[in-house]
């Protein structure tokens, strides 16, 4: 478990938005633990990764569906911004919503790591912190560093974090638990490495 560091926000949340609005479209802007973010855009194995796992999950649950890109309002009272590679969701779930949705209903977050200084931080420290806070079921990191899945699940709401945390190495079969409940053979993603 890993709670968020407590200290100063650089900046308020409206400010934030007010910012990651008039970012353009080739940069995304993420506001964790009081500070600007900035995500790389994804390269073309990152996007690969993320299509086969969209493929993999309409198959396998056709009433679930992969948004690439969608914001969330994370941490506690909702004073976080994320923009997870992917968010697992029922059908049409966030229709309706603007740029930074509830994560109420989000079945599962993803983050696919990128070669980037800050990637241990925020994808294997920061992100799983809020998403746990926020009460999202489960946070799947494909580590690209690692050659490793990691599925977090239970998420804790009071500390952050998770209190389930299972990593399998590229290669082996890894279960996304309820309430995703899919099996994914990872074998493939040994050939999006660098």
């Amino acid at each position: 478990m890993t709670a968020m560091a407590e200290h100063t926000p650089e900046m308020s949340v409206a400010e934030f938005e007010t910012i990651a609005s008039a970012a353009p479209e080739t940069v995304t802007l993420e506001f964790l633990g009081g500070r600007i973010g900035v995500k790389r855009t994804p390269d073309g194995d990152r996007s690969t990764i993320l299509t086969w796992l969209a493929r993999h999950c309409m198959q396998s649950r056709p009433d679930l569906d992969l948004y690439q890109g969608k914001g969330l309002r994370v941490e506690s009272y909702r004073e976080g911004r994320a923009k997870p590679d992917a968010v697992l969701a029922p059908e049409a779930h966030f229709a309706g919503h603007g740029e930074w949705a509830d994560p109420d209903g989000a079945l599962m977050v993803v983050e696919v790591t990128s070669y980037d200084s800050d990637t241990g931080r925020r994808d294997r420290h920061e992100k799983p912190a809020a998403y746990g806070q926020s009460g999202i079921p489960l946070y799947l990191l494909i580590d690209r560093d690692a050659c490793t899945v990691t599925v977090h699940s239970s998420p804790d709401r009071k500390v952050g974090g998770y209190r389930d945390i299972r990593t399998a190495k590229f290669g082996e079969k890894v279960l996304l638990p309820d309430p995703v409940g899919i099996e994914l053979d990872t074998e493939i993603l040994k050939n999006y490495v660098r």
